[in-house]
């Protein structure tokens, strides 16, 4: 029998022809795009990565969620014991824009802070008395008095710090480094998430997607480690069977899916097989990673009782310790609870006190290992805090302020014993050596070898990265 087509049946048959011809000449782009960033190692780097020779290996990086107030903690100001409670002057404040919690004030008065400072070490490194752990290691700290940033708000500004970018959607540092420059062990993800247990009852939310991977392969997102129950889920395999017959279960997952990813293209396919392969191989390293027995009692001498506590600050510094050593590249500590929009005289001391300690004894346990000339390490938040009092003056709180801010660094290429920018009298705006959010980035990248203007990605049509189309590199901060 034969079949007659009509013109319509011709033209829609001709149609579909030339669309899956078209697929598939897309599909072939993105599966040699992805064969080029998917099948290789986790231990390996990108092609031509690192730029040049890095200083540091990897990056332990303590963001202080909340935005910690410099003024109390790292900017001292003398000048203010004078100034406590007149008005700020409209000279100062220069119209800058406000949050809604302070825009409707009628005054603006100047609050000092309520601790002393002293200097420490050799380099004199004003300090509160809030961080007397801290000022044992002034001379191995660097810390930046004239940070800014444009966000006012939280999630936009933690977004910012941790993707270059106020809005959602982009991959987090720790996957742009794990990315380009991959892990130094196979049996760890390159990136490790810790989250402190919160202690304040107005912390600000954290969400998963800021150790997220954006657009690149999800592979290269921060695998979060939890302080109850099993260090990461479903990692125990339910069947308790022995290691054999899993493996074999594996290679039999791993053949389907690379089946499907050959009829499909997703990159996504190749993701999945990868951190099957790295679930089954924490399955051995985790357990010896988080077990703590083999660490003698100087080591919690060091860093205090609290680090026999899982999910306190403590506890995850020496974790922090313990993941660098395996080879973990970018290791990130999120510690919540610094928001404080009032009462800072009771809320601040036990902030820090959490945060101290195990901060301090961080920096010297890196430090007695040789670890430290080779591990970047941060403490920062989002932004800072306003100098003039947030509602009433006897029971003062402070409000967001981006336009100047203080954190420190240390080891990895940074120059040690010294602070870095300078802000006025008010501690209200910078009046030396300016690092904006993008300057940091890209000299964060530099320490690790990476030029920030070449670690791109394709994205729709455009080559991403980090720093976006800014940030330059702070030539006095390097060692």
């Amino acid at each position: 029998m034969t079949n007659h087509l009509s013109r319509r049946s011709l033209l829609e048959q001709a149609t579909r022809g030339l669309s899956s011809a078209a697929l598939a000449s897309l599909l072939s782009v993105e599966t040699s795009h992805a064969n080029t960033t998917e099948t290789q190692s986790s231990t390996t780097t990108r092609d031509g990565l690192p730029h040049f020779a890095p200083k540091a290996k990897r990056v332990i990086y303590m963001l202080q969620s909340g935005a910690p107030s410099q003024i109390d903690l790292f900017d001292y100001k003398p000048s203010l014991k004078k100034l406590h409670l007149s008005e700020l002057p409209d000279s100062v404040r220069q119209s800058q824009r406000l949050t809604g919690m302070t825009a409707g004030q009628k005054q603006f008065p100047i609050i000092q802070s309520p601790w002393k400072f002293h200097q420490h070490g050799d380099s004199g490194l004003w300090l509160s008395e809030l961080l007397p752990h801290l000022g044992t290691v002034a001379d191995d700290i660097c810390v930046i008095k004239s940070m800014h940033t444009e966000a006012i708000n939280h999630d936009p500004a933690i977004t910012f710090f941790q993707s270059g970018n106020q809005q959602p959607g982009r991959p987090s540092i720790g996957a742009w480094l794990s990315y380009g420059l991959g892990s130094e062990t196979e049996n760890l993800p390159a990136f490790v998430v810790l989250l402190t247990n919160n202690t304040f009852f107005q912390a600000q939310p954290l969400y998963d997607r800021l150790w997220g991977s954006g657009f690149l392969p999800s592979k290269f997102q921060g695998v979060k480690f939890r302080s109850t129950g099993d260090p990461v889920l479903y990692l125990k395999d339910p069947l308790n069977s022995g290691e054999i017959e899993r493996r074999r279960r594996l290679d039999r997952l791993a053949a389907l899916n690379r089946i499907r990813s050959e009829q499909v293209g997703d990159p996504e396919i190749e993701s999945r097989i990868s951190q099957y392969e790295m679930a089954f191989r924490m399955q051995t390293s985790v357990p010896d990673l988080t077990d703590l027995s083999d660490e003698p009692q100087s080591t919690f001498e060091l860093y205090g009782d609290e680090a026999k506590i899982p999910g306190s600050h403590a506890a995850n510094c020496l974790l922090a310790r313990r993941l660098a050593q395996r080879g973990v590249r970018f290791i990130q500590m999120f510690h919540r609870g610094w928001d404080h929009h009032s009462n800072v005289q009771k809320h601040l001391p036990s902030l820090a006190r959490e945060t101290d300690q195990g901060s301090a004894a961080l920096i010297k346990d890196l430090k007695q290992r040789g670890m430290l000339e080779d591990t970047l390490v941060v403490w920062a938040g989002e932004f800072g805090r306003t100098v003039y009092s947030q509602g009433n003056p006897n029971t003062f709180g402070r409000d967001h302020h981006p336009r100047c801010f203080s954190i420190w660094m240390a080891g990895g290429g940074i120059k040690s014993g010294q602070t870095y920018g300078e802000t006025d009298d008010f501690c209200y705006n910078i009046t030396n050596n300016p690092v904006h959010v993008h300057d940091f980035h890209a000299t964060m990248l530099h320490c690790l070898g990476i030029d920030h203007k070449r670690l791109t990605y394709r994205f729709q049509g455009r080559d991403y990265r980090l720093t976006d189309v800014h940030g330059n590199v702070v030539d006095g901060l390097l060692s």
